[in-house]
């Protein structure tokens, strides 16, 4: 996705260490590699087993590529501070976690509800909503979904398992519908949209390491290093405009005076505007509509 305005935003150099945050199914990863040298390399992270795997079967052999199976706020721990020239972060659930019913992100097809991005390690959406109080179901749909009837969609939640156990992504579906009045439904929006995607926010813990991620890639960019983020809802976006704008003002307290000591002065300044898909790739892949990408350079340690 974006997958030329990425390129082109991280300025690659053939000799340079990059780091794809999130490899999905490695669109963005051969594209960065095919522009490597043989003194390039590339570290592929991914917290999904599958896309681990596949990265694994993609790059078998290769000598440049290093695979981590992580969540990306742990660059640091195969990353040197100040040795990337770019950091990739593609945000969210990918095109085949969706489409596969088994993994439990999506409503479109019946399947168990599970939402973990890593299926070894955590609690799933099922046990969330079967063990949670109504209040703290109603709070993370509401913050996370920013979904106004947050509390009905609780409430009728809390009623339904009593009766049985909510383990399918097609019976949250139909609960949460018959939750949400039907005059006030967005046009073209199921009305679970908001619900599923606040669940598998909160089950994968998805703004908390997004905003740990951003600072462990700015510790791990070069100076001149590249950051590039592509998000897709207003959550991660605005965390992503306002890490990239903070450190690009750098400390306000001294903003205006005639000089500013060197730990006050911006580490980062801002690559261009916030970038979009384009009406073909829109056209080819629906789920770009809602792509947002901003890059950023690193300009001090």
């Amino acid at each position: 996705m974006l997958l030329e305005e990425v390129i082109t935003g991280l300025a690659v150099e053939p000799g340079g260490l990059y780091v794809d945050g999130t490899y999905g199914r490695g669109g963005h990863a051969r594209a960065l590699l095919a522009l490597l040298g043989v003194s390039g390399r590339l570290v592929v992270v991914d917290r999904d087993p599958q896309a681990i795997e596949n990265a694994r079967e993609q790059f078998v052999g290769d000598p440049r590529v290093r695979i981590e199976h992580a969540t990306f706020d742990r660059l640091g721990d195969f990353v040197d501070d100040g040795a990337a020239a770019g950091v990739l972060l593609d945000l969210g659930v990918s095109s085949p976690q969706l489409d596969d019913p088994a993994r439990g992100f999506s409503f479109m097809r019946d399947g168990p509800l599970d939402m973990r991005m890593d299926t070894t390690s955590g609690q799933s959406a099922a046990a969330f909503v079967a063990t949670a109080a109504e209040s703290d179901i109603a709070r993370v749909i509401a913050e996370y979904g920013e979904e106004r009837f947050a509390r009905r969609i609780a409430s009728s939640i809390g009623a339904a398992r009593q009766v049985a156990p909510i383990t399918t992504t097609a019976k949250l579906a139909d609960i949460v519908s018959s939750a949400v009045p039907g005059r006030s439904r967005e046009p073209g929006k199921h009305p679970a949209t908001r619900t599923f995607q606040a669940l598998r926010i909160h089950v994968n813990r998805e703004l908390e390491l997004l905003d740990r991620g951003l600072d462990a890639a700015l510790r791990a960019l070069q100076v001149g290093g590249r950051l590039a983020v592509i998000s897709f809802h207003s959550l991660e976006d605005r965390r992503v405009k306002r890490f990239m704008r903070k450190h690009a003002d750098g400390d306000p307290v001294w903003r205006g005076l005639p000089t500013m000591p060197l730990e006050a002065q911006p580490r980062m300044s801002l690559v261009g505007k916030a970038q979009y898909a384009a009406d073909a790739e829109v056209a080819g892949n629906p789920r770009a509509r809602s792509a947002v990408l901003r890059i950023a350079a690193k300009v001090r340690a």
